[in-house]
């Protein structure tokens, strides 16, 4: 189905064409009768909701020139709707095109008003067009499309006359920069090439001469004039249409006319309705005839067109993206099964490297735990000669205090770590995997002279200057004596108590250094 629909309306028929970028297919032919205008409302009908171009030509047309002050939006178009309203009276078919402003101060606007003067010849047709609710694009007329055709045919001089024939009658437009300023259907009478020919010879200076009288153009202007003929006339007209001082023709045939405007089919009878016709589809003139109310059907078509063409590109987004989305997952995919094939081969690598090391016996945590314990390691001094410094320093102030033994290991003792049972470490004491510890075996030498209580004031003295040294952790493993709360401290003789041993020992803890 075509896209468009032109419908062309002369006097006394409508032809109906599916418009296409080659050409025209006629589709029907309908007379201006009841039962033409069922037949037309019954092929809308079934013909579908396709954009319908009316293209009326009509001998009852009028043109008038008119200026009005500088004005825009809705109070130029109330203006302009007055004054069509005062210029054709009757007739809501009206069109408006504007020949720009003038140079003076007051920017005046000059406007060409436009009007198919008998709106009862064409209003039936427009109530099939609204019955069948076909979406009316606009009404237009043949000397519109004048100025079209004449720029494909020739270089268009300022001011000429175009001059056509079709539906038996010929259509004689002035033409003002491409606009048609006046146009006149004139009959005819003769079909002969002969008297085609004379009746053109004969018009061309009728309407120069009407031209002249209207002040349109002057009494010695240069006037081309562009004929376009059937083939078969267009000898006989150009014998018969001799150039004069004021006048100068150029006759060009319908066949090189359907060629210049990109129509490949060339019209049937000869006659120019069809070359009309295909340029309104090709490039419809922006001004048309039609009223607001005769074009809703038209907005509505649009509106659709315009969501299904909104919908159709969401698709297209969705799908190119959908697309996009399966290009990147298959290469992911692929990505994913490269990096597995590298992983496998790293793997493999890596086993064939460990393969060569010699065996430990140890599984990976007991590495990590060994790993762990080096870090540790080399956070601690170098040996015990800070802990004997520390040690040292205590035995400064504490003069009964002599050493029998020192012993230096990283933890806790072999005795603490087992589970021996010994003084309960302090708040805040290592555990076995952390710092170094010092176990210290000595005895308190007071001399004979000594009693129990002097001697445990002395270790209880020594003890409390090793707990007051900051980081140092002090656990008591042994006492000089037994201090159990079931028992009594008693005592011998002097010499006695002199002569037993007071050795304790003592465990002290020091956190790894930072």
């Amino acid at each position: 189905m075509s896209g468009k629909r032109i419908l062309y309306l002369n006097g006394h028929q409508l032809t109906a064409y599916a418009w296409a970028p080659a050409g025209l297919v006629l589709e029907g032919e309908f007379d201006a009768s009841p039962d033409g205008l069922a037949a037309f409302a019954a092929y809308l009908q079934t013909a579908g909701a396709v954009p319908c171009y009316l293209l009326c030509n009509v001998a009852e047309e009028a043109h008038q020139i008119e200026t009005i002050p500088f004005l825009r939006g809705g109070d130029r178009q109330t203006l302009l709707a007055r004054r069509c309203g005062q210029a054709f009276f009757g007739t809501p078919l009206t069109a408006v095109r504007s020949l720009g402003y003038e140079k003076d101060r007051r920017r005046n606007e000059r406007v060409l008003l436009a009007a198919l003067t008998a709106p009862a010849q064409i209003q039936p047709w427009l109530n099939a067009v609204a019955t069948a609710a076909a979406p009316l694009a606009g009404i237009y007329t043949v000397s519109q499309l004048g100025g079209t055709l004449l720029r494909a045919l020739v270089k268009p001089p300022a001011r000429c006359l175009l001059i056509t024939l079709q539906d038996q009658g010929i259509r004689e437009s002035y033409l003002v920069d491409g606009i048609p300023v006046f146009s006149r259907i004139a009959p005819s009478y003769d079909a002969s090439e002969a008297g085609l020919a004379a009746t053109l010879a004969a018009e061309a200076p009728k309407l120069q001469q009407y031209l002249i009288a209207q002040r349109l153009i002057s009494r010695n202007e240069v006037l081309p004039v562009c004929i376009v003929a059937p083939g078969a006339a267009v000898r006989a007209i150009s014998v018969a249409c001799r150039g004069t001082a004021t006048l100068q023709y150029e006759v060009v045939d319908c066949a090189t006319a359907a060629q210049r405007i990109g129509l490949k089919t060339v019209p049937n009878n000869g006659q120019g309705e069809v070359l009309f016709a295909f340029l309104l589809g090709k490039a419809p003139p922006r001004e048309q005839f039609a009223p607001a109310e005769s074009r809703r059907d038209f907005g509505i078509y649009r509106l659709k067109q315009g969501l299904i063409a909104a919908g159709a590109l969401a698709v297209m987004a969705a799908v190119l993206f959908a697309g996009k989305q399966l290009a990147e997952t298959y290469s992911d995919r692929g990505d994913i099964a490269d990096l597995a094939r590298l992983e496998l081969d790293q793997r493999q690598r890596y086993q064939q490297i460990t393969a060569t090391f010699p065996q430990l016996g140890l599984d990976n945590d007991a590495l990590r735990a060994a790993a762990d314990r080096y870090r540790v390691l080399q956070r601690l001094p170098a040996g015990p000669g800070g802990f004997y410094q520390t040690l040292g320093s205590a035995m400064d102030v504490s003069p009964a205090i002599e050493l029998d033994a020192l012993e230096w290991s990283l933890g806790l003792p072999k005795a603490a770590a087992s589970g021996t049972p010994s003084s309960p470490p302090g708040p805040g004491s290592l555990p076995p995997s952390a710092g170094e510890s010092l176990v210290v075996r000595g005895r308190v030498s007071l001399g004979r002279e000594s009693d129990a209580r002097s001697i445990l004031a002395a270790f209880d003295a020594f003890v409390s200057t090793l707990r007051a040294l900051p980081g140092l952790q002090v656990s008591i493993r042994q006492q000089p004596f037994d201090l159990d709360s079931g028992r009594s401290l008693r005592g011998g003789s002097r010499e006695e108590e002199g002569a037993k041993p007071k050795s304790f020992v003592i465990v002290l803890l020091r956190g790894p250094q930072p």
